[in-house]
């Protein structure tokens, strides 16, 4: 395996950093408080790059020879964007939306290494069956999904029970599109 610099993840999704265990990569983590608001008029892609890319940009001034890696992921269907949800009725609100149809899984993502900037991003088509109401307060209730764009986890029940088909990455999905990532890196 090609040598790849030791990583930076600006991340605390547990998700993201078992994905990088399992790409038998060496990272460490470091946290930074970053306004993930972004301009209007942008596409799904372009906000999810620009978000991820200014989560980077925090890292302007400290790092040296590791390589920072950020991502953001957002849902998409139709015009909206689905964030992390505010609260339970807001989940619920999100996954009656995601139910029966298909949206976009968007991940950006950023690789600051020696001053410079590379970033790209992931789209997977997921379709869910259609769920009724109770299904989708179970899963509110039980998993908790606040801290995940479209309020769901697709290693968790309602993604094992609920989705009958993703066109794309699958690990684009949980959070990090690992083979376009571990390209990327390989690149450095």
């Amino acid at each position: 395996m090609k040598s790849i610099p030791h990583i930076i993840l600006a991340s605390k999704s547990p998700r993201r950093q078992e994905l990088l265990k399992l790409m038998d990569l060496d990272f460490r983590i470091v946290l930074m408080e970053v306004d993930e608001s972004y301009p209007d008029g942008l596409s799904p892609e372009e906000i999810a790059v620009y978000i991820a890319k200014k989560k980077a940009e925090a890292f302007n001034e400290l790092v040296t020879d590791e390589v920072v890696l950020t991502a953001d992921t957002i849902v998409s269907i139709g015009d909206r964007i689905l964030g992390k949800p505010d609260n339970e009725e807001h989940a619920v609100e999100m996954l009656n939306l995601l139910s029966g149809s298909t949206h976009q899984v968007i991940t950006g993502v950023c690789l600051f290494y020696k001053q410079e900037y590379h970033s790209f991003f992931d789209v997977s088509d997921v379709t869910f069956r259609h769920m009724g109401d109770e299904e989708i307060r179970h899963y509110v209730s039980k998993y908790k999904p606040f801290d995940k764009a479209g309020s769901y986890g697709i290693q968790e029940w309602v993604g094992v029970t609920g989705i009958v088909k993703i066109n794309g990455s699958y690990t684009n999905v949980v959070g990090l599109p690992t083979e376009k990532l571990y390209q990327a890196l390989v690149k450095l």
